[in-house]
């Protein structure tokens, strides 16, 4: 049965709350009838092109995340696993999981241990990242459930890829969902160290470790955890291994924290450094370069903090944390996600550069990374004077590409293409050069 497009109830919540979900009052729900509402994506640069791929796509992607040069695995929100090899979609998940995906909960992180190297040029990241010639990588996977005993959770799941299937599931951390059931955030990635770098956003809880008290101690909320991959120990060297102040099963495992809700990260090639987004309440979705024991002041305050009316006196500061201003903020909120660094493929001039995406308009922003890659360059050429874009003409400077629905997702490839998750339409695009 075909579903009147008139009479489907869309609701999306703009993702400075990221609520990811779609509402429906009609029990079936015919994509056909709505596909005048579906926009085409288009890039500014005029050597490049957008191509659809993967179609049949069924439930919402979250997150994406490459096996090898011909074969990724895509995740959808209420639980399913799907491999995609040269651009089409296998027709059977690779993974079927129970979830609960209320608003944000749900399957929402992907990391594959590849036995990552570190190469001064993302194009040689490109073909030696890669160059694992295991049958038998490890999955990481993220996601909102139960494990038939416990409470509700958010669990990160080691897999094993045997080239058809995962298999032989391992709990390696287990961390709050409650109250939520918003900012859960979820987002995995394997760093240049090889250890295992996890994002979880406030889950509701409004950034405890902002707010401790008396007996209060840290709840691995609103944090970016660094651990082992095989065991979810924390990994040697974190910045508040030796803290002593809570207990080390906690604060020995954090890189970073006051983390609100947090969408993208990724390694910058050339120097090895963790850059994340993060999206604000009412006002500075950020831009974040991640140095150990970051402190990025939520629920103190978001933006720069000369922009607030906090101090440094105001957080909680760790032994061992440091207060960084985001190195780019949008004023008002983009519902800014999925975060990468280009390769040389699309043009040499997009090298080791940045892509970001954005939920809330479907648009793909483009930044130079500065000489000293601490930040981005606000120069006239840029069309910016610092790091805030305060209206919408300062935000369209930097927009590349129009039209990719509801982004989710943003990741070079292997090939050194660019790969983009559309949430709400189930569409992955690739932008590519035209020859």
């Amino acid at each position: 049965m075909t579903a009147n497009p008139l009479s489907i109830q869309i609701v999306i919540v703009t993702v400075s709350t990221m609520v990811l979900l779609i509402v429906f009052n009609t029990v079936s729900y015919s994509k056909a009838s709505a596909q005048t509402l579906i926009p085409t994506p288009r890039v500014k640069d005029p050597n490049l092109k957008v191509e659809q791929i993967a179609s049949g796509l069924r439930d919402s992607p979250t997150s994406m995340d490459f096996i090898d040069r011909n074969n990724f695995l895509v995740l959808e929100k209420t639980g399913s696993v799907y491999l995609v090899t040269n651009g089409t979609l296998r027709p059977q998940p690779v993974l079927k999981t129970s979830v609960d995906s209320t608003l944000e909960r749900g399957l929402l992180g992907i990391a594959i241990n590849k036995g990552n190297k570190t190469k001064t040029d993302v194009s040689e990241k490109v073909t030696m990242r890669f160059s694992n010639k295991s049958k038998n990588p490890d999955v990481f996977l993220y996601l909102t459930g139960w494990d038939g005993r416990e409470s509700l959770k958010n669990r990160v799941y080691k897999y094993e890829w045997n080239g058809t299937n995962l298999i032989n599931p391992h709990i390696i951390l287990e961390l709050p969902a409650l109250p939520g059931p918003l900012h859960n955030s979820g987002k995995l990635a394997i760093g240049p160290d090889n250890y295992l770098y996890v994002t979880i956003g406030d889950v509701g809880r409004s950034g405890l470790l902002q707010n401790i008290q008396n007996s209060s101690v840290p709840d691995d909320t609103g944090v970016i955890l660094r651990v082992n991959p095989s065991d979810g120990s924390a990994a040697k060297g974190n910045p508040f291994f030796k803290n002593g102040l809570y207990n080390s099963s906690h604060v020995s495992k954090y890189y970073a924290y006051g983390i609100r809700n947090s969408f993208g990260e990724a390694f910058d090639p050339v120097r090895g450094k963790l850059w994340v987004t993060e999206n604000g309440p009412d006002d500075y979705d950020e831009i974040n370069v991640i140095k150990p024991g970051f402190n990025g002041g939520w629920k103190i305050f978001n933006g720069p903090i000369l922009r607030s009316h906090a101090t440094y006196k105001n957080l909680v500061n760790l032994p061992g944390s440091v207060y960084s201003d985001p190195v780019f903020s949008w004023r008002k909120p983009i519902g800014v996600t999925g975060l990468d660094f280009a390769s040389s493929v699309l043009g040499k001039k997009y090298a080791n550069n940045i892509f970001v995406g954005d939920f809330n308009n479907g648009n793909l922003y483009y930044f130079n990374v500065n000489q000293n890659r601490t930040g981005l360059e606000f120069t006239n050429e840029t069309g910016l004077s610092d790091s805030v874009a305060d209206n919408e003409k300062e935000v369209s400077y930097n927009i590349f590409g129009t039209g990719f629905g509801n982004i989710t997702e943003v990741k070079t490839g292997p090939d050194g293409f660019l790969y983009i998750l559309d949430f709400i339409n189930d569409r992955v695009f690739r932008v590519m050069p035209k020859v």
